[in-house]
């Protein structure tokens, strides 16, 4: 089912300047359009819509050790708190937190690499309110964390 996400501003990149006005159209686990929020919609009649506070961007990458918790499934939801869908490899090398991760879909690169909302790219995407705290992060296509 397809999702229209839309915010406040849409940010495409790390360092991009916000656009209000903006949405992202995701099917299944990738990222089927962006652009005006009104265009998507009219251009989609009946999709889901998912509307956030806050501006919608690419979801982070972590590099860095994972944050502590009892258990790596709870370390792993800990990051997608964060806004978080990657971790560069190096540092899930114990093999129980890497195939928690792994189990949860978060991308695992080879090295840190900042990440772009793209047309056709896997739909990782985090929204972040006025006071930096993460409101939702959705990890290819599927929301994993709504802050309440």
């Amino acid at each position: 089912m397809r999702t229209l996400h839309v915010a406040d501003a849409l940010r495409l990149g790390p360092d991009g300047s916000a656009r209000p006005g903006s949405a992202v159209l995701v099917g299944g686990e990738r990222v089927e359009a962006i652009g005006p929020a009104d265009e998507l919609l009219g251009a989609y009649p009946g999709v889901r819509v998912r509307r956030w506070a806050g501006v919608l961007g690419p979801a982070l990458v972590h590099d860095g050790p994972l944050p502590a918790a009892p258990t790596p499934r709870e370390r792993v939801h800990a990051l997608f708190r964060m806004g978080v869908s990657a971790v560069p490899a190096a540092w899930l090398t114990d093999p129980e937190l890497r195939a928690v991760a792994l189990r949860s879909r978060l991308a695992v690169p080879e090295a840190d690499a900042p990440r772009v909302l793209t047309v056709g790219g896997r739909a990782d995407l985090a929204v972040f309110g006025p006071d930096g705290v993460c409101r939702a992060t959705v990890l290819a296509g599927r929301l994993v964390h709504r802050a309440t």
